[in-house]
């Protein structure tokens, strides 16, 4: 059976899964959003490509530098915390970097960012044609983050919950000198607890909250949503990071949630009992991590904010994109460092952006 336009329009990864029609105003982009965003039940579905790349290449992918490719989009979360992990860990010259443009049309993500709307290393122009050189008419969502095999063409994987992990355990011997450990085996176990209720409550639970179908459902979702992030508000009221001293994977995928609350799920999403501005340790927190090194230049809050504005249509059907919030407080003091920790560890900051990935102005407080 062959994709239809409904089948692609993927958004990150662990999709949303209702039927995915296309809409929209047609405007001079040519990017039509996608009106049945808000309009069936959500439901985020598992990685249909769970193949990872590991250090003895148990599973036919070897880590190997310069042979894979990280396509990501700078608006979605999920694909976020790759792009953080990497930077951290410093894989930027072992794993090349490919960003789609934040607007998908009906094949999903697209390489028009590129000259000529094609990606420079795969010669792709949409990401869906990666999926079909893995799996003939593969007939599933296309989304991000996504590793393809360079040499064949081939998607590798698009695991997002493992993806990360194992930059941080399997790709070590292409890590930067004074790289993290944003997995310490120690602390493993705790990371597992955290993320896990920060997965169920915060990262899904705002997408359940935006894409309700019922008032019973919004409400449910939204109360699952505030009812952790006060109890994270709790946490690291005396910590400065979510387990142990330093940053760990918990406190990625923590930020790519935050960093986006105001801007998006506070009101495209309706989570709006408070705004992340409006709780001191959490706005705290988030904004040293955003100050770190890693972090705020993965950020581009253009791309973010016309993506979920333009692309769900069917929550936003004016395709209007919100001029605020004002941005300039991401810089401002955040005094966490009172609290002691070491982000690095026993480590180092990564070093400076390579000029082709970072972040536009418009895209930056």
């Amino acid at each position: 059976m062959s994709r239809t336009a409904e089948d692609r329009i993927g958004h990150g990864n662990g999709d949303y899964t209702g039927s995915n029609a296309t809409g929209g105003d047609g405007d001079d982009r040519g990017d039509g959003g996608n009106t049945a965003y808000g309009r069936t039940t959500f439901t985020r579905s598992k990685s249909h490509f769970a193949d990872r790349i590991t250090a003895d290449g148990s599973d036919g992918w070897p880590v190997e530098a310069g042979r894979y490719r990280l396509i990501v989009s700078r608006a979605c979360p999920w694909a976020s915390r790759a792009l953080v992990s990497r930077r951290l860990l410093g894989l930027e010259s072992a794993l090349s970097l490919g960003i789609a443009d934040p607007i998908q049309d009906d094949r999903s993500w697209r390489f028009t960012l590129d000259p000529e709307g094609r990606d420079p290393v795969l010669g792709i122009r949409y990401l869906s044609e990666a999926y079909d050189a893995r799996e003939r008419e593969y007939s599933g969502g296309v989304s991000v983050p996504a590793i393809v095999d360079i040499p064949s063409g081939r998607l590798v994987t698009n695991d997002f919950q493992k993806i990360t992990l194992d930059f941080a355990t399997e790709w070590t011997a292409l890590h930067r000198p004074g790289a993290p450990d944003l997995y310490p085996e120690q602390l493993r176990d705790e990371i597992d607890e955290v993320m896990a209720d920060i997965y169920h409550d915060v990262n899904n639970g705002v997408y359940r909250a935006g894409f309700a179908m019922r008032q019973s459902e919004y409400e449910g979702a939204c109360a699952d949503v505030f009812r952790r992030l006060e109890a994270l508000s709790k946490r690291l009221a005396d910590r400065r990071y979510l387990v142990g001293d330093t940053i760990t994977e918990a406190d990625i995928r923590l930020f790519t949630t935050l960093v986006r609350f105001d801007a998006v799920y506070h009101g495209h999403f309706k989570c709006n009992r408070w705004k992340l501005t409006e709780d001191r340790v959490l706005w705290a927190y988030a904004r040293d991590l955003y100050q770190t090194p890693g972090f705020g230049d993965t950020v581009d809050f253009d791309h973010i904010k016309r993506h979920y504005y333009r692309v769900h249509t069917g929550i936003n059907p004016t395709r209007i994109v919100p001029v605020g919030p004002d941005l300039a407080g991401w810089l401002t003091p955040h005094h966490r460092h009172e609290l002691g920790g070491r982000p690095f560890g026993d480590g180092t900051p990564p070093g400076p952006v390579p000029p082709d990935e970072q972040v536009a102005p418009d895209g930056r407080p």
